[in-house]
């Protein structure tokens, strides 16, 4: 037989032949490189804090550098955009905000479908509304604002984030519950947003309660409500919007990570499993709870019907309230 036959015979035999190797076997374990974490929002934000918060325990764990790549631009559309566009092979991940599922119905055209082009990994932390007001409005709970609104339609102008931030549209949906004529003053983020309600200028205001943490608790706003299902641990003396006699006004500031559409359901297992993990941590759990945030891990599946149901509610309300959709 000659040499070069016998040869591949023997490397064969022995299972050396890559072609006879199991697929397996010859694929290098997940994550065998660094994995690039994109944010679509701009670094010093919740949702940077939590991304490079989870990102460092991933790396830990999992012994790859999991890296935030900032993103902000386009109302986090453009960093959406690129991470719905990357290859589905585990190497790139976006975690998300309340905009993924509020912005389909806000903007004409997206360069994403949050259902179509993403697999859920896990819902991670959620964070409530309140609903604050300036020291000096006569109105010491909800329903004394309640009353004073609508007997004086118009009179009264609320603060948000901006269009379509999920805080306005919290407001919108209490707006809309009680028939309030209250007039919106979008502000280019939270923070000139209660400047102008510690100011008087607009009296009331609506934000996610990271933004509004230390100004409630040093008094210089009072919070009337949140809209969480729980009281917040970290404002025990704040009822939700339920105990304060006004149901339905749930919603949450969500992030959340997602992944590529057709990243295999291993690394997706794994992800989440380790995502998991480090969310159970109490350094973590300690961290969120100083920026106002609730640990919130669900399954994939969970997660996926969590933002189909958030994208048709909040559908309803930009379509109710005639929120101008943003081109």
């Amino acid at each position: 037989m000659p040499l070069i036959r016998r040869k591949f015979l023997q490397l064969a035999g022995a299972g050396i032949v890559a072609g006879a190797l199991p697929r397996a076997a010859r694929a290098a374990p997940y994550p065998s490189r660094p994995v690039r974490v994109i944010v679509p929002v701009a670094a010093g934000g919740p949702s940077d804090v939590i991304a490079r918060l989870i990102g460092q325990k991933l790396s830990d764990q999992l012994g790859q550098n999991f890296y935030v790549e900032n993103i902000p631009a386009g109302a986090s559309n453009v960093g959406t955009g690129i991470a719905a566009k990357a290859a589905p092979d585990g190497y790139t991940i976006a975690v998300i905000s309340s905009s993924f599922v509020v912005n389909i119905s806000l903007y004409a055209k997206l360069p994403y479908d949050p259902l179509r082009d993403f697999v859920p990994v896990m819902l991670v932390a959620t964070s409530p509304h309140v609903l604050t007001v300036t020291p000096s409005l006569p109105a010491r709970d909800v329903k004394e604002l309640i009353a004073l609104v609508k007997a004086n339609p118009g009179k009264y102008s609320y603060a948000s984030a901006g269009v379509g931030q999920s805080a306005h549209l919290a407001a919108e949906l209490f707006k809309l519950e009680y028939g309030l004529d209250l007039l919106h003053v979008p502000f280019n983020g939270g923070a000139p947003a209660v400047t102008s309600t510690i100011a008087g200028h607009t009296p009331i205001a609506f934000n996610a309660l990271p933004t509004a943490a230390v100004v409630i608790k040093d008094g210089k706003l009072r919070a009337l409500a949140m809209t969480s299902r729980e009281r917040a641990p970290a404002f025990p003396d704040v009822p939700t919007f339920a105990e304060a006699g006004v149901p339905n006004q749930v919603s949450d500031f969500i992030n959340g990570i997602v992944a590529p559409a057709g990243t295999s359901h291993e690394i997706i297992d794994l992800l989440h499993r380790e995502t998991a993990r480090a969310l159970a941590a109490q350094d973590v759990k300690d961290r969120l709870a100083q920026i106002g945030f609730m640990p919130a891990p669900n399954s994939p599946g969970e997660f996926r019907a969590q933002v189909k149901a958030e994208i048709a509610r909040w559908a309803k309300v930009i379509h109710d309230a005639n929120i101008r959709h943003v081109e």
